[in-house]
């Protein structure tokens, strides 16, 4: 089957990327082809839906530039297509002196990424935000929101098959070969060719990369985020969106609230392996997935290095007043019969093979391949905007 372009995977980058592919050249042959029998089955479909302002990133890495573009282009193309959203803000609050200097350096980041608007927060001026948080010091973040990312995905998908582009479902791809001038994609069934392929893949992105480049010098580790939500009948804590001080150390940013666009509050997530690339439960196990990234030189490294930390992902994980005693730090009034369990998600965390968690995204591959392999948050809120990079590379080879 032959085409222009065939993009391998159904999540918002693929999506987002195919998209910015075919409004720059309408008529293009593109073929998405995606595993599952719907699109953004996995890490979009899991996503919190957060609308991030930019204001974590080091200025200049492609996370900062990519999120603050992706930012302005996301609010748009929702405000465009009736896609329901909210810029609500969010706090991000300091409950200890060792916290403040962190505190600080978000709000310079902040600064140098473009954001307008942010407030330093006395005690007394949280709790008028937040009436039930706890902090020395707040970080008020005007520009953050909320969305429903599946919704932007289907819109995505929809706005695509508009222009031409044919989705294919339910199509593993099993093997890639790089020629000159063309890229053949085997899928199970059937094989795609294209004179580019973009691998937009999420939890599987660096065993697809390795069919072409088997020396690749990371690997996927799947981190299992767990979330409660409060009850319904559970007290009104928490009005918009309520976060940690971040430990810079890892590229997570602790349990925080987040209100959801379709109402109810989600607390969480904590951060354990998963011993599988889709192991959304806690009892999921897949043998051999565990045992590639267990043999990972940088696994054990960074196991060596932080063992500690997991093992307090894993007491939340498993422990129900460990996670509410973590909550507590911003909310003291938060209680266990206040909390239910909701479904988790899973990161594609990319490890190179000295132990280091990979902060920023990845993009790699040669001529008429590129393998997006690391596009943890901000991804989501930063997909037109990845699309627009990965598609002013491609276009030219058509």
């Amino acid at each position: 089957m032959p085409s222009d372009v065939v993009v391998i995977g159904g999540g918002i980058l693929g999506l987002s990327t195919a998209l910015k592919i075919m409004e720059s050249r309408p008529g293009t042959r593109l073929v998405l082809v995606e595993k599952e029998q719907i699109i953004a089955k996995h890490q979009t479909g899991h996503n919190s839906g957060v609308i991030h302002s930019g204001l974590y990133y080091k200025p200049g890495s492609l996370k900062a530039i990519n999120c603050r573009n992706g930012y302005m282009q996301l609010l748009e193309f929702c405000t465009r297509e009736n896609i329901h959203h909210e810029i609500c803000g969010k706090i991000v609050v300091a409950t200890t002196n060792e916290e403040l200097s962190r505190l600080d350096e978000l709000h310079s980041r902040g600064l140098a990424n473009g954001l307008t608007g942010l407030k330093y927060l006395s005690p007394g001026e949280i709790i008028d935000v937040e009436p039930h948080c706890q902090g020395i010091k707040g970080l008020f973040v005007p520009q953050a929101g909320i969305v429903d990312y599946t919704a932007v995905s289907k819109k995505y998908a929809e706005k695509l098959t508009e222009k031409g582009a044919e989705i294919i479902l339910g199509e593993r791809v099993v093997n890639i070969r790089q020629h000159d001038k063309r890229v053949e994609v085997i899928g199970e069934s059937q094989t795609f060719t294209g004179k580019a392929v973009i691998v937009c893949s999420g939890l599987h992105s660096d065993r697809l990369a390795r069919l072409t480049e088997p020396t690749l010098p990371l690997r996927i580790l799947p981190f299992r985020g767990e979330y409660y939500k409060l009850k319904a009948s559970a007290p009104k804590l928490v009005n918009h969106l309520i976060y940690p001080v971040p430990d810079p150390a890892f590229p997570f940013l602790g349990v925080h609230f987040t209100r959801m666009i379709q109402g109810g509050i989600e607390c969480g997530p904590n951060a354990v392996f998963a011993l599988g690339l889709e192991a959304y439960k806690k009892t999921d196990i897949h043998i051999r997935e565990t045992w590639e990234s267990i043999t990972w030189p940088g696994f054990r490294t960074l196991v060596a290095k932080h063992w500690r930390m997991g093992l307090g992902e894993y007491q939340r994980s498993f422990s129900k007043t460990s996670f509410v005693r973590a909550l507590q730090k911003l909310i003291p009034e938060i209680r266990k019969e206040h909390l239910e369990v909701t479904e988790s998600g899973i990161r594609a965390q990319a490890c190179d093979i000295h132990g280091n968690l990979i902060d920023d995204f990845d993009f790699r591959g040669k001529g008429n391949l590129i393998y997006v392999c690391n596009a943890p948050s901000p991804a989501a809120t930063a997909s037109l905007a990845i699309g627009r990079m990965i598609a002013d590379k491609i276009l030219p080879l058509l």
